[in-house]
């Protein structure tokens, strides 16, 4: 990382490079807000990516008194692997596929395209259900953006150019745990990042960082969703 970079991130020297540091999503929300306390009750909004990373932002829009709401991404994933992308979608319909991946996948044009159309399908079911006929918020205000963690960051770097086009000028990322090597890719790209545990190596999982770890539906997400609107006065 260059010195730029390295003046963007902001970690806990503490967990550094190491796992199993938080308890659940809902502790390391907590962590984050901890990191975030000079936006405690201000303008900032902070914006979960489901859907772990709605069950990591409940916990800091909570803790920092700050409304809530979500920016649906999804990545492509690849035929044989769901756990594997080589693109995203955004909210707004943005694309981005992974230039320097796709060489090494030879996928064709018809898998790529079904890919892409599947995943729109994808992110469009869960803005209806997320967000319903409510417009996005105001994205000039700053924004902080929540996902449960960073392992090759190209979801980020989707969901951030498209912040960026509808309007976005300052975005601050808070993720509870990221791979050191694909950090600095998407820290140029923000205002700030804020992560306390940051880990190196070969081999990088985000459900590392957590003791209880399990995959959310989009039941799940849209209750938690419910249930902060009702017990925060914070709106959007």
């Amino acid at each position: 990382m260059d010195k730029k970079t390295k003046s963007q991130i902001f970690d806990l020297p503490g967990l550094r490079n190491r796992t199993h540091v938080f308890l659940d999503r809902k502790a390391a929300g907590k962590v984050l807000a901890s990191m975030l306390g000079s936006y405690r009750e201000s303008d900032a909004i902070v914006l979960a990516i489901p859907a772990g990373g709605l069950a990591v932002a409940v916990g800091t829009a909570k803790e920092l008194n700050l409304a809530l709401d979500v920016a649906i991404i999804s990545k492509i994933t690849l035929p044989w692997n769901t756990e594997a992308g080589f693109g995203a979608v955004a909210f707004d319909g943005t694309v981005m596929l992974n230039e320097e991946l796709l060489p090494h996948l030879h996928l064709t044009s018809e898998e790529i395209q079904q890919g892409i159309s599947k995943t729109e399908e994808k992110v469009y079911r869960r803005i209806k259900k997320l967000r319903g006929d409510r417009p996005m918020p105001d994205l000039h205000r700053p924004i902080i953006l929540v996902d449960d963690g960073l392992a090759s960051g190209f979801t980020l770097r989707t969901a951030i150019e498209a912040l960026r086009k509808a309007g976005s000028r300052k975005v601050i990322l808070a993720i509870p745990t990221a791979h050191e090597e694909s950090l600095p890719a998407v820290a140029e790209r923000v205002h700030a990042v804020y992560c306390p545990n940051i880990r190196r190596g070969p081999v990088f999982a985000v459900a590392d960082a957590y003791e209880h770890w399990r995959d959310l539906d989009e039941e799940e997400v849209a209750r938690l969703l419910e249930e902060f609107r009702k017990m925060t006065s914070k709106t959007v």
